[in-house]
């Protein structure tokens, strides 16, 4: 009995740090909660490490390896994040910046899209399903309003 409620506690442990929405950048100035930007374009959203990291525009940006920091170093506006990393959903369809789970993420002709999926008002909530419903519509108003939601 013990064992289990042992278990029953990391799995709800695990869910809610699974789900937790974060800012794009901390008040420490680091980006997406310590993930990987360019993990994102190997295909999965990946934790890195502080003893890889790079600064871009007074952001730090933590990586997986050596590797992924020298290639984010070389090309830094082929992996950062659309608006500022903010929700892209929530640009789009509320004109305003929502934080994100970092492991909802979508790639778009080469770009990084970050999405709110959480609780909100008790449910879970996913902006990226949403988002995958009117994709091409929702990304030509969110970069249309992008300016003026940037400066809210």
């Amino acid at each position: 009995m013990k064992n289990l409620i042992v278990i029953l506690g990391l799995v709800v442990v695990g869910f809610i740090s699974a789900t937790a929405q974060i800012p794009p950048v901390d008040e420490n100035g680091l980006a997406i909660g310590g993930y990987d930007v360019v993990s994102y374009f190997d295909g999965k959203a990946q934790k890195g490490n502080a003893k890889f990291s790079a600064k871009q525009n007074g952001t730090t940006y933590w990586f997986v390896s050596a590797e992924h920091r020298d290639t984010f170093k070389k090309e830094p506006a082929k992996y950062l994040p659309q608006f500022d990393g903010f929700c892209a959903w929530g640009v789009a369809a509320k004109d305003t910046k929502f934080p994100i789970n970092p492991e909802t993420y979508d790639i778009i002709d080469g770009k990084l899209y970050l999405f709110f999926n959480g609780l909100f008002d008790g449910k879970n909530f996913n902006t990226a399903l949403l988002w995958s419903e009117e994709t091409t519509k929702l990304k030509e108003q969110a970069h249309s309003k992008w300016p003026t939601v940037k400066n809210k």
